[in-house]
């Protein structure tokens, strides 16, 4: 049944203009050229939670991604290695387990992505194998309420892994490349090293080649100097957005470009040195902790882990009518402080919702009842047409 909480009202939608705290200025433009990925369909304006949500499944194993497939959705399951199938009809059955997975700490079965090669379905999943990180994909088969998932076929491996810091986000961009956010595996100097996998964000094909417009000729890095990057996603604009656990002082939001070192050990957070990229956002680690990043008509929405709340961000670019002095810096604002406890991942819902997914059965929360549960969020618009 549909809960709204009391403490959301109408006037909520301001709180993203007047409660809330401001980051540095973005760049004016966007870099071009043959490596900018193509821009993403326009959106229709901000919005915001009104408050209203439903629980869609309840009883889920530590899940970690959502991939929402037509009228089906899968779930990863991090420890069983398991991917689940959210049927049409409201059902959750396994639709298999991926082998060779090696759970252990923040290890296992992490992210997935589709993709679709001419009549040919993809799905790519992000994994902790005995030996490394590695990205798999399948080919699918069935239909919705029945899917299958055939063998694997390794697309990405060598990845450094450990009991944390194993990043595992992995998504297509408008340009149809994989990008894939991989963790420092709990050696800081990976993320400085360039010949290194490790505190990275790669670029590479649908079949583990990489591009010839990368930064660097021969190499799938995109982007370095990164702690732990746990979510990726792109606006209507075509750039490109990355969440990041900090250490012990800052989690940070970053505008990711071709090429860019975010600073990952020798700074953290905003630390204004030329040599590296500051984040457009931060946060302090006990407001975050970010995991799943996505993008709704043209707002940001973040899931915390510690923080346990839903961060619904403004990029900067696509601000409300009226909101004056905000043009060009990143805003946020907090919602369901508390109420789901660690939120996992978030993910474009049917109908303009916002689906999400809690994490309080993965040894480091306190599961209620009917944990883990895949939630839908009502949202609306910020300024009304």
């Amino acid at each position: 049944m549909p809960k709204r909480r009391a403490a959301v009202a109408a006037l909520a939608a301001v709180m993203i203009l007047s409660g809330c705290t401001t980051s540095a200025p973005l760049p004016s433009e966007r870099p071009t050229g043959p490596d900018t990925p193509a821009p993403a369909p326009t959106g229709t304006g901000p919005v915001y939670p009104t408050g209203d949500y439903s629980v869609l499944a309840t009883g889920l194993d530590v899940p970690w991604s959502i991939l929402r497939l037509g009228d089906s959705t899968l779930l990863s399951y991090r420890d069983t290695g398991q991917i689940m199938e959210l049927t049409p009809a409201g059902d959750l059955r396994e639709v298999t387990v991926v082998p060779g997975v090696d759970a252990g700490g923040e290890g296992g079965l992490l992210g997935l992505a589709a993709r679709n090669q001419g009549e040919q379905h993809w799905v790519y999943a992000y994994f902790t194998s005995n030996d490394d990180n590695r990205v798999v994909r399948m080919p699918v088969g069935g239909s919705p309420g029945s899917l299958t998932l055939g063998g694997t076929e390794v697309v990405l491996d060598g990845m450094a892994k450990a009991g944390n810091h194993n990043g595992g986000r992995i998504a297509f961009g408008p340009d149809g490349m994989l990008y894939v956010t991989v963790g420092d595996a709990g050696n800081r100097d990976t993320a400085q090293d360039p010949d290194s996998l490790n505190g990275k964000i790669l670029r590479v094909t649908a079949t583990g080649d990489v591009p010839q417009d990368n930064p660097v000729e021969g190499s799938a890095v995109y982007s370095l100097g990164h702690r732990n990057p746990q979510g990726l996603a792109w606006d209507a604009d075509g750039r490109m957005w990355a969440s990041e656990f900090g250490q012990n002082t800052w989690d940070e939001l970053n505008l990711i470009e071709p090429g860019n070192n975010y600073g990952w050990p020798v700074v953290e957070g905003q630390a204004g040195n030329a040599d590296f990229v500051d984040p457009a956002y931060q946060w302090s680690t006990d407001e975050a902790s970010p995991s799943g990043l996505t993008v709704v008509d043209d707002t940001l929405f973040m899931a915390a882990l510690r923080g346990q709340r839903l961060w619904g961000i403004l990029d900067g670019v696509h601000v409300p009518e009226g909101s004056r002095g905000l043009e060009g810096v990143v805003t946020a604002s907090a919602y369901f402080e508390g109420e789901f406890g660690r939120i996992r991942d978030v993910a474009p819902g049917p109908d303009g919702t916002l689906w999400l997914i809690t994490n309080n059965t993965d040894g480091r929360g306190s599961p209620g009842q009917d944990d883990d549960r895949l939630i839908q969020i009502t949202l609306a618009p910020l300024v009304e047409g």
